[in-house]
């Protein structure tokens, strides 16, 4: 059976960001269902939030995906949580804008908003999740065609 067109934008984000995640000594996680360990830092984690159709021409529909990216990181010996996150969170950023159009896939990317939470527990744990508008289209019968 095909992919849809939204599995394999999520594909591709998750492809984009694992180098950086990498060279960040990063770890990329898609939906995790339990909390993140102190081994597990600092992470990328990827949540498809929302899908919404934003107009419909004859057989061809255009469709909003709505991910949040949360970039988390904890205090290190050298190095406070929020810049470690930043970090990631700006690298990310840079990666899904380097080409936003997902190399055809979509019409286009923007970004909705951006968050801070910090909370100190038995060390400071850093999370900056950001919300991220993916536009494509897909014929209005078929999900794995663009259209």
């Amino acid at each position: 059976m095909p992919t849809s067109i939204r599995e394999r934008l999520l594909q591709e984000i998750i492809n984009r960001l694992s180098p950086l995640a990498q060279a960040e000594g990063a770890q990329i996680k898609r939906s995790p269902t339990t909390a993140i360990s102190r081994d597990a830092s600092p992470a990328l984690l990827l949540f498809p939030e929302a899908e919404s159709i934003a107009q419909r021409a004859n057989d061809r529909i255009e469709r909003h995906l709505i991910v949040r990216l949360v970039a988390m990181a904890r205090e290190t010996s050298g190095e406070a949580a929020e810049v470690i996150a930043d970090r990631l969170q700006v690298a990310a950023h840079a990666a899904l804008f380097a080409d936003v159009n997902f190399g055809g896939l979509c019409i286009g990317l923007q970004q909705l908003d951006c968050e801070w939470d910090i909370e100190d527990a038995d060390a400071t744990v850093a999370a900056i999740p950001t919300r991220y508008q993916v536009t494509y289209r897909t014929l209005v019968h078929d999900l794995t065609a663009q259209g």
